[in-house]
């Protein structure tokens, strides 16, 4: 399971500053506050394809600095340097798996997760605190208790057991039981802050 909540991109109007100023062509820039009609933006000039006239006074990408965009694009990062200035925030959930491949890869990025070390005897564990949807709820060539998904229920009820122990006696031992069993299929929700250059390489 990886979910994605929260996004917010930020610094258009700046990044499109910045974008025009190697030609000085800032006069040719048409985004703006979307205000409907000739007052702002207008939607003759908006780049939003599927435009419903908001009139909402949000900062709308023009069609001339989109086109721009789009052939900096085309000529790679050196010269589409305007969408390392584009910021994008985001909240990530996904099992501890998926993030060891995220921090393998990662780069121009800051992140806050959730801490497993202060937290992992928060809550009781639930099935639903981990990514098993590839996981075995049957199989012809097994008895019931080997099947995968049962394993990870006794591995559950496991961790449950130290966790109430944990919580009645702070015994440091049961603290590490449940902290060296943690499967990997474990799901972890991080803040990422990173910016458009990061996203095209991780897509590419």
């Amino acid at each position: 399971m990886i979910k994605v909540e929260n996004v917010e991109v930020m610094g258009w109007e700046h990044v499109i500053r910045g974008m025009r100023n190697p030609m000085n062509s800032w006069d040719k820039s048409d985004s703006g506050i979307c205000k409907g009609g000739d007052d702002g933006i207008g939607c003759k000039n908006c780049a939003g394809y599927d435009c419903e006239h908001t009139y909402d006074y949000s900062f709308q990408l023009g069609k001339a600095d989109h086109e721009l965009m789009m052939k900096l694009a085309a000529g790679g990062p050196v010269h589409a340097k305007y969408r390392r200035m584009i910021t994008v925030y985001l909240d990530i959930t996904a099992p501890l798996y998926w993030w060891k491949e995220f921090d393998t890869y990662k780069v121009g990025t800051v992140a806050n997760s959730c801490s497993t070390m202060h937290k992992i005897a928060e809550k009781e564990f639930t099935l639903e605190d981990f990514s098993v949807e590839h996981l075995l709820w049957s199989d012809n060539n097994m008895s019931a208790e080997d099947v995968p998904v049962r394993a990870m229920e006794n591995l559950i009820y496991i961790l449950n057991h130290y966790r109430e122990s944990f919580l009645a006696t702070k015994n440091k031992s049961d603290w590490w039981q449940m902290i060296q069993l943690l499967p990997t299929s474990y799901n972890q929700k991080r803040t990422i802050m990173l910016n458009y250059e990061v996203l095209t390489g991780s897509i590419g």
